[in-house]
């Protein structure tokens, strides 16, 4: 049986704008200072899943007044409420990316540490028999695939 995946984009914008994720912090209570606006405006436009300093070079970048614990407490603010999840991909640092997508997995190349969002109708159905099986009915999960790239094999031309 022969596998299907589907990779998700990274390269188009995301499915939420920039004022949902504003709208869904109002919504959890949150005060949107305009430090905050920009935090959020910045996860929102991200193609990838940035780590802290990578959201504070962003931030900083269009407020030079946004401090690096400022992006830190405000991670955390948007974690504690369910607007963001944090990932642990290795290389010893948390990244981040918006909780309200729909579900996928990742596949990180370690050798670059880029992550590849995917999701596979086959493996979605594995885990959930696998529950099923052992008893439970499956409320969530998290897949995190690690590797490496294969090499291509360099094809070398012999004369005669």
């Amino acid at each position: 049986m022969r596998a299907c995946y589907s990779l998700i984009d990274m390269t188009s914008p995301r499915p939420h704008t920039t004022s949902d994720l504003e709208t869904r912090c109002v919504e959890h209570g949150l005060r949107m200072t305009g430090q905050r606006r920009i935090i959020a405006r910045v996860l929102s436009s991200a193609k990838d899943h940035p780590d802290v300093e990578e959201v504070h070079r962003r931030s900083h970048a269009l407020d030079a007044k946004i401090s690096l614990s400022t992006v830190y407490r405000t991670l955390r603010l948007f974690e504690s409420v369910g607007i963001l999840e944090r990932h642990d991909f290795g290389h010893g640092r948390s990244r981040y990316e918006q909780a309200s997508r729909e579900h996928h997995d990742h596949l990180v190349d370690m050798d670059s540490g880029r992550v590849i969002e995917f999701s596979n109708a086959d493996i979605e159905a594995l885990q959930e028999r696998i529950a099923r099986e052992l008893g439970f009915r499956l409320v969530g999960h998290r897949l995190e695939l690690y590797g490496v790239p294969i090499a291509k094999k360099k094809v070398s031309s012999r004369n005669g």
